[in-house]
C-alpha cells in the first residue's frame, strides 16, 4: 500500500526504457565497501541489497572505475575495467533485482583526483593540461594524527592527456557500459563532474588546451561526447544512459558556471542521453567549500541550478544535494526536477522510501549531517554512519536472534545509548525497564540538540522510538542492585554517560567560570545551588526556559527562549577546543557574544568529522571567533583569560564569563558496581570513553547483539 502523503515523489517514473517505481534514486556514492582487488563482494552487496530491501525506486552503485587501477580514487573502490570482473558485478544486480528495484551503475575516471591511485599505486593523475597550482588551506584542519597518515605522500606527475590517450579513454567507458549491461545494471550513469577526468575537460579552470579538446565550451566537452557517442554505439539506443554534470563550480574563478552547464546539458541531450543528475563542485584546496557543493550543508543548494535545466531540456532531471522529503516532493511537483537523488539520508536509513510509502515518515531515522560518512573515506576508511551503525556491517555474522528468555532487561541511562539499546532490545522481543534519574530522557543529546540543530531531530525520534516500542520508562529513578532484582533483572545496559570534572586550571573556582555540566543545566533549565549562586538570575530563568524544555517539548521552543535569555556577559572564553567547546562557541557567537576559544591541543575540532571540522572552524573565524590552539600555562582572572600561544607569545583575552568545555572522561563506576553485585553488565556511550552519538550508538548496538547471542 503507497501513502498519497508525497504523491509526486512516490509516483512512478521513467529514465529512457528504465520504468521505476518512484522517484528517489540512492546517489551514487564511493563507499569503499568493494575488495582490494576492485571486486565486488558480500559487503557492497549486502550494503546495496538493504537499499533494495529499502524500497528505493534506483540505486545507482557509485565509482566503478572504466580505467581501474588508474583513476582510482579511493580504497575499496568497484572496477569495471575489465570482463573479470562481470561475474560478480551480476551478483549484486541479481539481489538487488530480487526485491524488485532496479540498479545503475556509474562510470567513473579520476582523473586529476586519483590521488589514491597515485599514491597506491605511483599512477600520474590523467588531464587535459596542467592545471593551475594548488591553493587555500585544506591540510590546516586535519589533527595531528590524521596528518600523520599523510606523510610521506609524494606530489603526483600528470599525464596530460595526447590523442591516443583520448581514444583509449573513450573506449574504456564504451567496454565499461558494455561490461555494465553484460553483469545486469539496469543502465548508467557517466560521471562528468566533481573534477574528474570528464569535467576537468570540460572546466575552463583546468582545461587550457588550444587544440579541438580545449577552448570552446564545444570543445572542451568534445570528450564527454565522444564518450556518449562510444557507449550508444556500444549499447544501443534503448539502454538507458544518462551523465552527472556539474551546474557550477565554487570557488574556482572561471571555472564552470550555470550559464555553462545550461548549454553542456543541451549538448549531451542532443548526444543522446537519457536523463542529467545536476551536481557541482568545488575548489578542494578550500576546507570550507567541501560541504558547499556536492555534498552541502545547506539545503537546497543545488535546487535552483537544476531548475533551471530543466527548464531547457526535455529529458528527465535529477536533483541532488541535502534535499529534505517535503521539498522533494514539492520540487517534483512544481517540475523542477523528475527525480530526487538522496544520499546522506539512505545511509542512516536505508529504508526510508519504504517508510515514507507505508505513511510513517515519522519513523525514519534522520540523518545528522555530522559527515561521518564522506570523511571516514578521506580518511582511507570504509563509510560509515553515526546514527546507522549497521551501515557497512549489513553482512557482519548472523543478526541477532529474538528474544528466548522472559527476564526483562535493565537499561540504566536514557541518553542517546541507552535508548538505542533499549529500542533495540525492544525490537527482539526483549522486556526493558529503562532507567533515568532526571525526569527527562536525551541526556547530553538534549544539550547537543541546542548547540547543533539536526541533533534534535535525532533526539525526537530516538523518543518516539522508545515509545513506540512499549519501553517501561522510568524516570526521575535511580537504579540501584536492590531495585533491579525486585523487577527480576539479571541484565543490564549501562549507559550513564561521562563524568565532567573541573580541570585544575588556576581561578577555575570564581562565579564567573562556568563547566560544562553548568552550562548544559543553564540552557536545559535545570537549576542548581550552585548555579543559583553564580547567576543570581538562574532561578527565574529556569522557571521560563524549564516550561519550554518539559519532557515532551520540542526544542526549538528552547532555542528560541535561549535567543531572549542568557545570563552571560558580551565576552566569553571557552576553555577547550574540541567538539563541544566549538559547538558552544557557535552556538554563543549565533546569540552575538564575542568569543574565544583556547585550546591545549595543537590543532582544534577533536570529535568533530574533518569534512564537519572544516565548515564550522571556518564559519567561526568568518564569525571573528579567536581560535588558539597549543596554548598553555592558561590563568583565569576577573575579567580576562591568560594564555601563551603556540608561538610563545603571552596573550590575553577579555571573559566576562568562562566556560571550561575540558575534563570529560568515561565513568564505569555504575558498571563495574553492578557487575561486583553479580549482574551482567553491558557498558554503553560515554561511560566507555567520550564518543558522542557515533560512539553511543554503535557500542549500544554491539551491547545488544552481545546480549541476543548470549
Amino acid at each position: 500500500m503507497t501513502s498519497n502523503l508525497y504523491p509526486h515523489l512516490l509516483s512512478p517514473g521513467r529514465i529512457g526504457t528504465l520504468e521505476l517505481k518512484n522517484r528517489i534514486a540512492v546517489t551514487a556514492m564511493g563507499v569503499s565497501l568493494s575488495e582490494d582487488d576492485g571486486t565486488v563482494g558480500e559487503r557492497l552487496i549486502a550494503y546495496h541489497e538493504e537499499q533494495a530491501k529499502g524500497g528505493a525506486g534506483l540505486i545507482i552503485s557509485g565509482v566503478a572505475g572504466v580505467a581501474w587501477p588508474v583513476g582510482a580514487v579511493a580504497l575499496g573502490q568497484t572496477a569495471i575495467s575489465d570482463d573479470r570482473f562481470i561475474p560478480d558485478l551480476r551478483r549484486l544486480t541479481d539481489r538487488v533485482h530480487a526485491h524488485g528495484a532496479k540498479i545503475a551503475t556509474q562510470l567513473h575516471h579520476g582523473g586529476f583526483v586519483a590521488a589514491y591511485s597515485h599514491g597506491r599505486w605511483g599512477h600520474p593523475l590523467w588531464g587535459p593540461a596542467v592545471p593551475p597550482a594548488p591553493k587555500g588551506n585544506f591540510t590546516e584542519y586535519f589533527l595531528m594524527e590524521e596528518l600523520a597518515g599523510l606523510a610521506g605522500m609524494k606530489v603526483p606527475e600528470l599525464k596530460i592527456l595526447e590523442q591516443a590517450d583520448i581514444d583509449l579513454v573513450v573506449s574504456q567507458f564504451a567496454a565499461g557500459a558494455r561490461r555494465a549491461k553484460e553483469a545486469g545494471f539496469d543502465g548508467v550513469e557517466i560521471h562528468g563532474g566533481h573534477g574528474y577526468l570528464l569535467s576537468s575537460f570540460t572546466s575552463p579552470y583546468t582545461n587550457s588546451r588550444t587544440d579541438r579538446y580545449g577552448g570552446s565550451l564545444e570543445n572542451r566537452l568534445r570528450l564527454t561526447l565522444e564518450v556518449i557517442a562510444a557507449i550508444r554505439a556500444e549499447v544501443g539506443r534503448d539502454y538507458p544512459v544518462w551523465i552527472k554534470l556539474d551546474s557550477r563550480e565554487v570557488g574556482k574563478p572561471g571555472g564552470i558556471t550555470i550559464e555553462d552547464a545550461k548549454a553542456a546539458a543541451k549538448l549531451v541531450e542532443a548526444a543522446g542521453v537519457d536523463a542529467i543528475t545536476v551536481t557541482a563542485y568545488h575548489d578542494t584546496g578550500n576546507g570550507k567549500l567541501h560541504s558547499a557543493s556536492n555534498i552541502p550543508h545547506i539545503e537546497d543548494t543545488n535546487l535552483p541550478a537544476t531548475a533551471e535545466i530543466k527548464r531547457l531540456v526535455s529529458i528527465p532531471v535529477i536533483g541532488s544535494g541535502r534535499i529534505e522529503v517535503p521539498t522533494a516532493d514539492t520540487t517534483i511537483g512544481r517540475g523542477d526536477a523528475d527525480f530526487i537523488a538522496m544520499g546522506r539520508k539512505l545511509l542512516a536509513d536505508p529504508h526510508l522510501p519504504a517508510k515514507l510509502m507505508r505513511g510513517e515518515p515519522e519513523k525514519v531515522r534522520p540523518c545528522v549531517y555530522c559527515y561521518t560518512c564522506v570523511s571516514a573515506i578521506y580518511m582511507g576508511q570504509p563509510s560509515r554512519c553515526a546514527v546507522n551503525a549497521s551501515l557497512g556491517h549489513e553482512c557482519d555474522g548472523t543478526p541477532p536472534s529474538a528474544a528466548t528468555d522472559a527476564a526483562p532487561i535493565g537499561v540504566v541511562g536514557g541518553g542517546p545509548g541507552g535508548m538505542e539499546a533499549a529500542r533495540r532490545l525492544s525490537a527482539l522481543g526483549y522486556k526493558v525497564v529503562l532507567f533515568e534519574k532526571s525526569d527527562r530522557l536525551g541526556g547530553t543529546l538534549r544539550f547537543a540538540g541546542l548547540a547543533y540543530e539536526p541533533n534534535e531531530r535525532l533526539l525526537e525520534w530516538l523518543r518516539r522510538e522508545v515509545r513506540d516500542a512499549g519501553v517501561d520508562v522510568r524516570l526521575s529513578t535511580r537504579a540501584t542492585p536492590d531495585l533491579l532484582r525486585s523487577l527480576g533483572i539479571a541484565c543490564v545496559v549501562v549507559a550513564t554517560g561521562a563524568i565532567r570534572g573541573m580541570p585544575p586550571i588556576p581561578g577555575n573556582d570564581q562565579d564567573h567560570v562556568y563547566s560544562g555540566d553548568d552550562m548544559r543545566a543553564m540552557m536545559l533549565g535545570e537549576s542548581s545551588d550552585e548555579l543559583k549562586r553564580k547567576t543570581g538570575l538562574f532561578t527565574r530563568i529556569a522557571t521560563k526556559v524549564g516550561a519550554a524544555t518539559g519532557a515532551t517539548a520540542n526544542l526549538a521552543l528552547v532555542r528560541k527562549a535561549t535567543h531572549a535569555w542568557m545570563p552571560l556577559g558580551q565576552s566569553i572564553a571557552i576553555i577547550g577546543g574540541e567538539l563541544v567547546g566549538l559547538e558552544l562557541a557557535e552556538f554563543l557567537t549565533e546569540r552575538g557574544r564575542t568569543v574565544q576559544v583556547i585550546e591545549e591541543a595543537p590543532r582544534l575540532g577533536k570529535g568533530l568529522t574533518l569534512v564537519r571540522r572544516m565548515r564550522l572552524m571556518a564559519e567561526l573565524a568568518e564569525h571573528g571567533v579567536g581560535l588558539y590552539g597549543g596554548a598553555r600555562d592558561v590563568v583565569i582572572d576577573k575579567t580576562s583569560v591568560a594564555f601563551t600561544d603556540a608561538s610563545g607569545a603571552r596573550l590575553t583575552v577579555a571573559a566576562d564569563n568562562v566556560i571550561v568545555a575540558r575534563g570529560a572522561q568515561g565513568d564505569l563506576s555504575l558498571a563495574e558496581a553492578f557487575a561486583a553485585a553479580g549482574f551482567t553488565v553491558h557498558p554503553v556511550g560515554d561511560a566507555r570513553g567520550v564518543g558522542y552519538i557515533e560512539g553511543a550508538i554503535h557500542s549500544a548496538t554491539e551491547a545488544v547483539r552481545a546480549i541476543a547471542q548470549q
